[in-house]
């Protein structure tokens, strides 16, 4: 079984996914993008499908024309996962 995060990986969230923030009301983390157009963001999209696709785990996502925004949680562990944060972190790095 997943594990959920432990109390010290929970506390260094902020520092380790500062463009991260927990989900109000969930034990999730979401983080909205903003870019140029819809094909940029489509694009985007794409590129996480495959990440997400390569590590077993499959966000919560939604895109409006040039906005995507991304909720991390994961089922089997009930909550934030170890998952999560590597994921958060494969998404980030799309992006430099």
């Amino acid at each position: 079984m997943i594990e959920k995060l432990d109390p010290a990986a929970r506390a260094a969230l902020p520092r380790t996914l500062p463009e991260w923030r927990l989900v109000e009301g969930r034990d999730a983390i979401r983080r909205d993008f903003r870019f140029r157009n819809f094909s940029e963001a489509f694009g985007f999209m794409a590129r996480v499908a495959l990440l997400a696709e390569a590590q077993d785990h499959h966000p919560e996502w939604s895109n409006i024309w040039n906005r995507v925004e991304i909720t991390l949680s994961t089922h089997d562990a009930g909550g934030l996962s170890a998952r999560d944060v590597r994921l958060a972190q494969a998404i980030d790095a799309l992006l430099g």
